[in-house]
């Protein structure tokens, strides 16, 4: 990977692209493999990968270093409700999901309970 870096949209397609960020994404077990991809996809411009999915892994290893998302795209359950978990700067986390074109994140809540009832989303 660090040879060749992050395989983009451009070399590989969007479906292998995006396949190889699903495999990082769940990777938890090597939270340094984990970071050393972000730092490559994060080096590169907006069209060669998916910004909502750089979100997505961004949080996951702020998370897994101790650190507050920024994009509040990890949830968890807490007293029976889906909670994001530890978020920097709160009051700023619509601004940060709009610029990279994800929904506020009262809609995303809605979305991730509607999809753990098993209701199918558009």
């Amino acid at each position: 990977m660090q040879q060749q870096g992050w395989p983009t949209y451009s070399a590989v397609g969007i479906d292998a692209g995006d396949a190889a960020w699903l495999m990082v994404q769940h990777a938890d077990a090597d939270p340094s493999f984990q970071r050393l991809c972000l730092d490559l996809m994060s080096a590169l411009p907006a069209d060669e990968m998916s910004q909502s999915s750089l979100a997505m892994l961004t949080d996951r290893v702020l998370l897994a270093e101790g650190r507050g998302q920024i994009y509040g795209t990890q949830f968890i359950v807490k007293d029976g409700q889906w909670v994001p978990r530890d978020l920097q700067d709160p009051d700023n986390v619509d601004a940060r999901r709009e610029e990279i074109g994800l929904p506020p994140l009262a809609e995303y809540k809605e979305m991730l309970e509607a999809v753990m009832r098993g209701e199918e989303i558009e």
